[in-house]
């Protein structure tokens, strides 16, 4: 039986804004699934995490097909955890999610073809138990199919109800003019586009965001702490239970550079003086863009999450404080 009983103001915890040019709410910060969701992980932490995100009005949570590990198995777990927690309450969720990475072995269980796409929703929905998802990506431009293969299959997917709306995950600026154009001609246009975005990998600055804006799409950032770098966990060296000393994962050893460690101190500074962590900054820095509808964070406790969460204490910078990130981040 079903015991929990969300808090009653939980929507008074969060901030909303629409999603680009369209009539959806979504929370300035979304709980991202990538980590500490799968199989490998705790899942009564797992469940603990999604409670405590959706009692603070965290009502975006995002997947992928290929999140784990192993594989798959982020969906399944979160399936679970709706099942036995959630019922009732899935109109108050946006629940999104992607393919386009390697999932499964063959020639059909990797890119960006319809064959790929389809199979993939198709399984996504059986592993989660829903009937659709809220929002469902093409994960990545996979260099060799034809984008109008790709997004004719985001448009069907809309239309045959498996999907309420559609995005675009790391697509470079050509292709995803290109997605743009054809969404809107079908009038299925592109409610989202996934990138990663942080003080320390700014490239969608230049095309991606001005493109984004301009289709009407809403953008939102993953990697926002830059795998944690931008927390305090590296200011003193590598400790050993962090991401880059694993021998797995996306942060490498050789990544946590004297030079970036040295911005982190720095910035950790500013934030100290504006009465933050560096990651509650480091989150706020993303938000403040006006085309930035929302940010996915991830999380290895409540403990992390309701961390993060405390960026949404204070998301305005004077020019000043700008002007002083930007000479740190120049250095």
């Amino acid at each position: 039986m079903n015991n929990y009983q969300p808090s009653a103001d939980r929507y008074d915890k969060m901030q909303y804004k629409y999603c680009g040019k369209s009539g959806l709410l979504l929370p300035r910060i979304s709980l991202g699934l990538w980590h500490n969701f799968g199989s490998v992980d705790d899942f009564g932490v797992a469940t603990d995490m999604i409670k405590y995100a959706f009692d603070n009005g965290v009502t975006h949570f995002d997947l992928a097909n290929n999140y784990g590990p192993v594989p798959g198995s982020a969906e399944s777990n979160f399936g679970k955890i709706l099942k036995e927690n959630f019922q009732g309450y899935r109109d108050e969720m946006i629940i999104s999610s992607k393919a386009g990475h390697d999932m499964w072995s063959g020639p059909y269980g990797d890119g960006s073809s319809r064959k790929n796409l389809m199979a993939s929703i198709d399984q996504s929905l059986r592993r989660t138990g829903l009937e659709y998802f809220d929002i469902f990506y093409s994960h990545r431009y996979d260099g060799v199919t034809p984008v109008e293969e790709t997004i004719q299959t985001l448009i069907d997917i809309v239309k045959q109800g498996k999907a309420l709306y559609v995005g675009i995950s790391k697509y470079p600026p050509a292709q995803a003019k290109q997605a743009y154009e054809m969404m809107k001609a079908a009038s299925v246009p592109c409610l989202i586009s996934q990138y990663k975005y942080n003080m320390f990998d700014r490239t969608i600055e230049s095309e991606t965001l001005p493109l984004a804006a301009e289709y009407g799409s809403g953008v939102i950032a993953f990697s926002p702490l830059a795998q944690g770098m931008l927390t305090d966990r590296y200011l003193n060296g590598i400790p050993e239970n962090s991401r880059a000393a694993r021998s797995t994962g996306f942060l490498k050893l050789d990544q946590v550079t004297d030079a970036l460690v040295s911005k982190s101190r720095l910035l950790n500074n500013l934030a100290a003086r504006r009465g933050q962590t560096l990651a509650e900054m480091a989150l706020a820095w993303v938000l403040k863009d006006e085309r930035m509808t929302s940010v996915i964070v991830g999380a290895s406790s409540v403990r992390q999450l309701a961390a993060n969460l405390h960026a949404m204490d204070n998301l305005s910078f004077t020019s000043e404080e700008l002007q002083e990130i930007e000479l740190v981040l120049n250095k």
